[in-house]
């Protein structure tokens, strides 16, 4: 039932330090960082589609939102820290200060979180 389930909260990823905190983070709990292009509708898409699958797991796991077009130095600095190609949309599992998944585009959606919660 859509009618009960839970907003999805996004905590917006901007500076350095915060990337260095989500590291810290992710040794006690998993981190989901999506890296979203404001002005792709394919982002968008993936936002919902994802946002709606997580209702149910978003205390879980701590959500982070990355808008590249305003933080695109950030977005190629942790796309060098684990050696991943920079796209979007897409979403980095991390947990213990390692990348353990990531996915693009559509691939994203077929992610199975449940293994990283």
């Amino acid at each position: 039932d859509k009618g009960t389930a839970k907003a999805v909260t996004w905590t917006l990823l901007e500076t350095q330090t915060q990337w260095e905190e989500l590291i810290r983070r992710s040794e006690d709990r998993t981190q989901l960082l999506f890296k979203n292009s404001t002005t792709c509708g394919i982002s968008s898409i993936v936002r919902r589609s994802l946002e709606s699958y997580l209702s149910g797991f978003e205390w879980e796991a701590d959500l982070s939102l990355l808008h590249v077009q305003y933080n695109r130095g950030l977005s190629d600095a942790i796309a060098e820290t684990f050696g991943v190609r920079h796209e979007t949309p897409q979403l980095l599992v991390i947990r213990d200060g390692r990348l353990v998944s990531h996915a693009s585009h559509g691939g994203i959606t077929a992610i199975d979180l449940q293994d990283y919660l």
